[in-house]
C-alpha cells in the first residue's frame, strides 16, 4: 500500500463497518452488534491518530473530471476538527450502547452512526472545495436517518425540514463553486485565498455577492439566522446520543465550510471592510441573542439545548467574521469547548429521559437527589458554557471579546462583546435553574418518592470524560491556543 493511501483508512474502515451492519441479517445476540460497533469506532479512532502523526499528508483518491480531483490533505485546521469529531463520536457511541436498548432498529442506528463518522473524517481531511462539497452532501443524506430514527410523524417532518434546509444551503455553496472555478487559480484550499487577481478585476462586487451566498449556505448547517429553523426541530426528535453529535459536531461542519470559504478560497483581505463582513457580523450577533432568548423561553429540555446551540455556534461565526487572529483563535477554541459541553448536556438530558422519562424542565425538581453525579456534570459544563473560569468556555469567550475589541470596528468592537455578555447571562438563566431545582427543590417538595436512578457506568463515563475535558481546556489553554495560533498565522 502506498503510504499516502493510509489517509483513506480512517475514512473507509467506519464506512465499510457501517455498511456491514446495515447489510447483516437481524442480529439476535446484541453483544455481537455492540462488539462490531465498538471495534469499528476504536479502530477508526486509532487510525485517525495514527494518520495525524504520519509524514504523508495528501492523497488524490480519483478524478471526477480531468481538472476536478477528489483530493485529501491534512492541515492544522483539519487536525483540530477531526480530533474533536473522534473524541465526541467515541463518547456518543459508548453512551448509545446502553441508551439504545430502549429504542428499536439498533442495527440501523449504529450502521449509519459509523458511516457518518467516516464521512466526517473525509470532510475534515478534504483538500479542495470539490472534495469538501461531495462529502458535505453525503453527510447531510447519511445523517438524516439519525434524525428519522424513531420514524414518528414528528421525526419524519423534522427529517424533511433538515433535508430541505440543508439542500438549500448546499446549492448556495454550489453556485459559489461554479464561479470559483472560473475566477481562481486552483480549487485547492490555500492559506490567503486562490482568486486570480487579473480575472476578477472589475468583478469584485459580484464575487462579494458570491462569497456572501457561500457564507449563508454553510451558515445553514451552523444554524445562523435566517436559516436556523431546522436545528431546534431536528435535534430534539433524534435519540439523545444522536442529538449530542448533531449538536456538538454536525453543526461544526458548517463552521469548517465557512473557514475554508473565507480564509482558504477568497481570503480574509477580500472581504475585510466590505458590506459582506458588516452584514455577516450583524447576522451572527442577532443569532447569538435570538438563540439565547428562545432557549430561555423553551420548556422542553432537549429543545432548549438545541436553541442554545443556535446561539453558541454563532459565537464561533462572530469570531470568524472579525477577520482577526485573536478572535479566530477564540472561535476555534470555542469549536472544541462547545463540542465537549453540548455533547455532555445532551447526554445528560438523554440519561434523564432514559432513567425517568422526564423531558420538561419543570419536571426535574429533585433530580439531583436521584442522579447526583450526572447533575454535577451537567452543572459543571453549564458553568463552562456560561463562561465561568477555570473552564474552557471562559477562555474561548475571552479571546472572542478581546479579538472584537482589537478590530476597532465602529460600534461592533464594543457592541459585540456586550451581546456576548448578555447572552452569557441568558445562558445562566436557562441552564442553571435545572441545577438549582434539581439539588434544592424546596421544603414543600415530596421527598418520599425519590430513588437513586444514577445511570450505569456505560452512560456515566462518557459524560464524566467530556466534563473533565471541558475543564482541562480552560485550565491549560496554552496547549491548544499555541497550536491554533501556529496554524492560522498565515491566514492574516
Amino acid at each position: 500500500m502506498h503510504e499516502s493511501m493510509i489517509l483513506m483508512l480512517p475514512i473507509l474502515v467506519p464506512v465499510m463497518t457501517g455498511l456491514l451492519l446495515l447489510c447483516m441479517p437481524a442480529v439476535k445476540n446484541r453483544k455481537v452488534l455492540i462488539g462490531i460497533t465498538a471495534a469499528g469506532l476504536i479502530v477508526t479512532a486509532a487510525l485517525v491518530f495514527f494518520v495525524l502523526f504520519q509524514e504523508a499528508d495528501s492523497f488524490t483518491f480519483f478524478y471526477l473530471t480531468k481538472s476536478l480531483p477528489v483530493y485529501f490533505k491534512i492541515d492544522g485546521i483539519g487536525r483540530i476538527f477531526v480530533t474533536v469529531v473522534t473524541i465526541v463520536w467515541l463518547s456518543g457511541g459508548a453512551f448509545a450502547f446502553e441508551y439504545m436498548k430502549h429504542e428499536t432498529d439498533e442495527k440501523r442506528y449504529f450502521g449509519f452512526y459509523l458511516i457518518v463518522y467516516g464521512i466526517l473524517v473525509a470532510l475534515d481531511f478534504s483538500g479542495n472545495i470539490i472534495t469538501f462539497y461531495l462529502f458535505y452532501e453525503m453527510m447531510t443524506l447519511l445523517s438524516m436517518p439519525l434524525v428519522l430514527h424513531t420514524r414518528s410523524r414528528e421525526a419524519v417532518m423534522a427529517g424533511l425540514k433538515y433535508m430541505l434546509y440543508s439542500f438549500c444551503g448546499a446549492y448556495m455553496v454550489l453556485y459559489g463553486v461554479y464561479f470559483l472555478f472560473r475566477f481562481s487559480n486552483t480549487l485547492t484550499f490555500t492559506a490567503g485565498g486562490v482568486l486570480n487577481q487579473e480575472l476578477i478585476a472589475g468583478r469584485e462586487q459580484f464575487l462579494l455577492f458570491v462569497v456572501f451566498l457561500m457564507i449563508l449556505g454553510f451558515g445553514v448547517k451552523a444554524g445562523m439566522f435566517p436559516m436556523h429553523g431546522w436545528l431546534p426541530t431536528a435535534h430534539p426528535v433524534a435519540p439523545a446520543p444522536a442529538s449530542a453529535v448533531l449538536s456538538g459536531i454536525i453543526v461544526k461542519s458548517g463552521v469548517l465550510g465557512v473557514i475554508r470559504t473565507v480564509y482558504y478560497l477568497f481570503g480574509a483581505d477580500f472581504i475585510r471592510g466590505t458590506w459582506v463582513q458588516t452584514t455577516w457580523i450583524w447576522l451572527t450577533l442577532f443569532t447569538v441573542f435570538m438563540g439565547s432568548m428562545l432557549a430561555y423561553r423553551e420548556k422542553l429540555l432537549k429543545k432548549r439545548l438545541a436553541y442554545s446551540t443556535v446561539s453558541q455556534v454563532s459565537y464561533i461565526l462572530f469570531g470568524l467574521s472579525m477577520l482577526d487572529q485573536t478572535a479566530m483563535t477564540g472561535s476555534l477554541l470555542h469549536v472544541i469547548c462547545h463540542a465537549f459541553i453540548k455533547c455532555t448536556l445532551f447526554l445528560c438530558a438523554g440519561a434523564i429521559i432514559y432513567k425517568t422519562g422526564k423531558t420538561r424542565v419543570d419536571e426535574l425538581a429533585g433530580i439531583g437527589k436521584e442522579m447526583p453525579a450526572l447533575l454535577w456534570c451537567y452543572t459543571i459544563v453549564s458553568l463552562a458554557l456560561i463562561g465561568i473560569p477555570p473552564t474552557g468556555g471562559f477562555v474561548s469567550k475571552w479571546y472572542l471579546a478581546t479579538g472584537a475589541l482589537r478590530t476597532k470596528l465602529p460600534i461592533v468592537s464594543w457592541f459585540g462583546p456586550l451581546v456576548l455578555l448578555v447572552s452569557a447571562l441568558l445562558t445562566a438563566g436557562y441552564l442553571l435553574p435545572v441545577t438549582i431545582q434539581g439539588f434544592f427543590p424546596g421544603k414543600a417538595f415530596d421527598y418520599t418518592h425519590l430513588k437513586k436512578k444514577e445511570p450505569n457506568l456505560t452512560m456515566l463515563l462518557p459524560v464524566i470524560v467530556l466534563t473533565v475535558l471541558a475543564v482541562l481546556v480552560g485550565m491549560f489553554p496554552s496547549v491548544v491556543t499555541d497550536y491554533i495560533v501556529n496554524h492560522i498565522s498565515g491566514l492574516f
